[in-house]
Order: C-alpha cells, then sequence, then structure tokens
C-alpha cells in the first residue's frame, strides 16, 4: 500500500463536538450512555466495519436495537459520516482495557472504517467476505495478525479513506487531550482483530499523534484523479438488498442444527454482531458471520442492508 502526507491535505475542524469539512454528513445514532466525563475523550479506537459498504453500517449503527454506535464511519471513497458528537459515549469498544483501565467506551471516540475485514480464500485469486462478496487478490493483504496463529487475507483499505482518517484524527487530536490511537484489536486481543494488517497502525499513529511527516513518507496528494475516483465509485453504486441481521439478545448460542438438540459451536454471538441469514427453518435461521451455525430467530433482528459500493 502506498504511504500517505501526515501533513493534513483535508481541512477538517471541530465546532460544537460536530465535524466540519468536505464531503461530511451526520446521522444520529441514538446508541450512547450519555456525555464523557472531564478529561475525557483521551483515546482513539480505529475498527473495521466488516460489512459491506459504508451505507449499510451506519444502517447498524444508527439502529437503536442494534446495542452499537460510533463517532464516526469512513468510506472507501473518503466520505466521513458522523453518528454522535464527540462529548457522547458510544458503544463500539466492548469489554476491552489497556495500560490499566477497562471499558474503553468511556475514555474514547469510535472510528469505523468501511472494509470488509477478513476473508476466505476461495482459489484462483478469488477472496470471499462473510457476507458474501468476491475480491480480486490486488484488493488482498496476505498477512498473519499479531493476534493470530496462521496466515489471514484482509480487505485492503483505499489511499484515500486512510489519508481522510487521518485528517481526521489529527482534527481530533488538536481539539481534545488526545494522547492515544489504538487498534481494537489491541484493547480486546481475545475476541478482536480489527483493524487487521492491512492497516498501518504504527506509522498511523506516529503520523496522527507527533506529525511525523518523515515516518510517513508521501506518494499520493490530493489529485483530480482522486477526486475522479471518489465520483466514480459514486457512480458506480448498485441497490442489491442483502438478507442480514442483527444479534438482539445480550449473548447468542449457534448451534451445528436447527434444534436445541444440535450441540454449540464455540464462542456464541454478542449483542449488536451482524450475520448473513443464509436459510430458514421453522424458527431457526442459518447465519454467516466468522463462522456458519443455526440461530434461534427470536433473537435477532433483520435488517434491509443496500450494498451502494461495488468492490
Amino acid at each position: 500500500m502506498k504511504a500517505l502526507h501526515a501533513t493534513s491535505i483535508y481541512s477538517f475542524e471541530i465546532e460544537d463536538h460536530l465535524l466540519n469539512g468536505e464531503n461530511v454528513s451526520f446521522k444520529p445514532s441514538p446508541n450512547t450512555s450519555g456525555y464523557f466525563q472531564s478529561g475525557s475523550p483521551d483515546t482513539i479506537v480505529i475498527h473495521f466495519t466488516a460489512g459491506s459498504s459504508l451505507e449499510s453500517s451506519v444502517n447498524v449503527l444508527t439502529n437503536a436495537d442494534s446495542g452499537v454506535s460510533a463517532h464516526f464511519a469512513v468510506g472507501r471513497n473518503g466520505d466521513i459520516v458522523q453518528m454522535l458528537s464527540t462529548n457522547k459515549i458510544a458503544w463500539h469498544a466492548g469489554e476491552s482495557h489497556y495500560e490499566g483501565r477497562n471499558g474503553l467506551n468511556r475514555y474514547s471516540i469510535g472510528i469505523e472504517l468501511d472494509n470488509a475485514g477478513q476473508l476466505k480464500d476461495r482459489g484462483n485469486g478469488a477472496y470471499e467476505s462473510w457476507f458474501g462478496e468476491i475480491y480480486d487478490e490486488h484488493e488482498v493483504l496476505v498477512a498473519q495478525h499479531i493476534n493470530q496463529q496462521s496466515t489471514g487475507y484482509w480487505h485492503k483499505y483505499t489511499e484515500i479513506q486512510i489519508s481522510r482518517t487521518l485528517s481526521l484524527c489529527k482534527a481530533l487530536c488538536s481539539h481534545y487531550n488526545i494522547s492515544t490511537i489504538v487498534g481494537h484489536d489491541e484493547i480486546a486481543p481475545s475476541r478482536k482483530v480489527d483493524p487487521g494488517p492491512a492497516f498501518p497502525i504504527q506509522k498511523f499513529k506516529a503520523a496522527a499523534l507527533k506529525g511525523n511527516s518523515e515516518q510517513w513518507a508521501t506518494e499520493a496528494s490530493e489529485t483530480n484523479s482522486q477526486r475522479e475516483a471518489h465520483d466514480q465509485i459514486q457512480r458506480d453504486s448498485v441497490s442489491a438488498v442483502k438478507r442480514v441481521a442483527n444479534v438482539s439478545a445480550n449473548s447468542l448460542n449457534v448451534r451445528k442444527g436447527p434444534d436445541i438438540t444440535f450441540s454449540k459451536i464455540e464462542n456464541g454471538l454478542n449483542k449488536g454482531e451482524v450475520l448473513k441469514i443464509l436459510e430458514k427453518q421453522g424458527e431457526w435461521a442459518k447465519v454467516s458471520y466468522t463462522k456458519v451455525g443455526w440461530v434461534n430467530t427470536r433473537y435477532i433482528n433483520e435488517i434491509t442492508e443496500k450494498s451502494p459500493f461495488k468492490s
């Protein structure tokens, strides 16, 4: 992946805890625990959405029944959607700990990047996401995650997406007392792998926190070609609808078949996790997430997921 400018090429500012700038919109989420206490936020947590599009992920993060939220989501074309003012607590970190503190939601701003996450190798240069989208090998990084034991396949981020996220973080760091930027996998290493090896987290931290342009060398800038790329992604919009759901129960068992007599699959699901529905039998649904199994439909909410970007 090409490196980008540490010096911001996008002009962002925070006013009344809202982000102002080009291609920034606001869609409010009801999912918050109220306002940060004095001294917070002091941390930024970077995530990937593991979703099919910016729009579908924002729909989940602003759904009152999802049990999840974040302050910002950044699309693959660089568009930014803010969902909570940055003086409010979002539900993005979950069970988490870092440098002696637990429950990072209380201290951090959550930024979600539109990215399919970890993929499966289907052979012949094709890689599949959990929601069934196929990606070519040029869109995939082959690397071992520090929290995993074997090589994995990871959806790459776009240059404009990382560059806009960097500019966003620099604006947040200058406005608030932000001293720490971490990946979700750093604060919940036993259960999370985002933003994954495809995100250059160490260089990103240095550039955002220290303004280290020497380390973050440049090969790209905001040019007409980038703007054309942005417009092309918008032109490539489609409206395919996928059947997805999120978990409504605090925890949910996943079984090997459509009945409670079937054995459980290890590591059940938590509230807010997003699933692809593969088929239904009575009150049971076969679902895909990082694994495939069966869940009782009483404990999931179906969501209409639009996939506006071709991959």
